[in-house]
């Protein structure tokens, strides 16, 4: 086929191709977007069925793996006739006290091996919170011998299925946080573009009133306020409502002055004209309009309130165990002398950079393929 030919398929298929379309087209086109999407899809994945994806239950304490270095996965194993399969194991760990410091030392068996299966049995969980299993996508073999790919704390808690739990509070927060928050800033900002005087006037004060409030002092004060003996699901809710209150003024005044904008357009006269009520103007055919800025505005709002959560967790003013989220986590790498003990005591915070660069590279993407001058 020549090039005319192909360039008469392309204009054809663009010209009969919906806003939905030529959006998705334009974002595969965004190599890192792409990748953010991956990385996006399979974090929420994991933070839907936590439970499949951990290996040790992240509650259970054992006092005699405190502090429990990473241990290596050995994808080979060869046999003693010098053969050799794909079979993961690992080295069980030997514990010992050092005579001078009587720190706890951790030594691999080379003469035993606990190997590693897939959808293997391991701790009863609620799958989706439906019903209860024992299958996990990585189990031991030994389930007296359990295994630690990220350490344990200072409890004895195997860090990597902490991680994998915590993985399902802190993406949610972020999600439902910013939920609130889009609805609260398109009604408020819907309302203020669509009928404009007194009450644009109304509700720009507001905005600007909320805008004009540092976050991070509020956020401090309203966490703190909040009763320590309330349950892990009120205090949740309680700290997402937080995050919501102070981040819908952005989103309302993005959302306001599209409506200004439109308005005015032939195809909402139209719809007047024809006698369809101020809702239907608004959802069907006003809102559709910009529909994919408010996505990118979605997908570029979750990561702050995602480092938000964190940081009020980390400083002790959100989310408090037994819950379990990074930020929480975090908490405890607070200690220096933990730090020094177990550094991967660090890992949460490789997970939320990599949930934040990942969510940023697809807000990226998605506000350029939105973008009509955007070619």
């Amino acid at each position: 086929m020549t090039d005319t030919a192909l360039s008469s398929v392309d204009s054809t298929r663009l010209a009969v191709a919906s806003q939905w379309q030529l959006v998705w087209w334009a974002f595969k086109r965004h190599h890192l977007a792409m990748a953010g999407l991956i990385v996006t899809v399979f974090l929420y994945i994991i933070a839907i069925a936590p439970g499949f994806f951990a290996i040790n239950d992240p509650s259970q304490q054992n006092a005699r793996a405190a502090f429990h270095p990473p241990q290596a996965i050995h994808f080979i194993d060869r046999g003693a006739d010098g053969s050799w399969s794909f079979r993961p194991f690992i080295h069980p760990s030997v514990f010992k006290r050092d005579p001078q410091t009587l720190s706890a030392v951790y030594s691999e068996d080379k003469a035993r091996k606990t190997y590693v299966t897939f959808f293997g049995q391991g701790f009863e969980y609620r799958l989706f919170g439906l019903f209860s299993t024992t299958t996990h996508l990585i189990a031991s073999e030994n389930k007296a011998q359990p295994i630690f790919l990220l350490g344990t704390d200072r409890l004895g808690r195997c860090v990597y299925s902490r991680i994998i739990q915590g993985a399902q509070i802190s993406l949610s927060v972020g999600l439902v946080g910013v939920l609130l928050s889009l609805t609260i800033g398109i009604l408020l900002g819907g309302i203020s573009g669509y009928y404009g005087g007194r009450i644009d006037f109304a509700v720009q004060r507001v905005i600007e009133f909320v805008l004009s409030l540092p976050s991070i002092p509020i956020w401090l004060a309203l966490s703190a306020a909040l009763p320590q003996d309330w349950p892990a699901t009120l205090n949740y809710f309680m700290i997402t409502l937080i995050l919501s209150l102070t981040g819908w003024a952005q989103l309302a005044r993005v959302v306001r002055g599209r409506f200004l904008s439109l308005r005015t357009e032939e195809f909402v006269t139209a719809a007047r004209l024809d006698g369809a009520s101020e809702g239907r103007v608004i959802f069907r055919h006003m809102l559709p309009s910009f529909a994919s800025h408010i996505i990118a505005s979605i997908s570029l709002a979750i990561p702050a309130m995602i480092l938000a959560e964190t940081a009020l967790s980390f400083l002790g003013l959100g989310l408090q165990p037994p819950t379990i989220s990074w930020g929480v986590l975090l908490r405890e790498a607070q200690n220096i002398r933990s730090i020094a003990t177990a550094p991967w005591l660090f890992a949460p915070g490789l997970f939320v950079v990599i949930a934040v660069i990942a969510l940023n590279f697809l807000g990226d993407g998605l506000r350029d393929a939105a973008d009509p001058y955007n070619k």
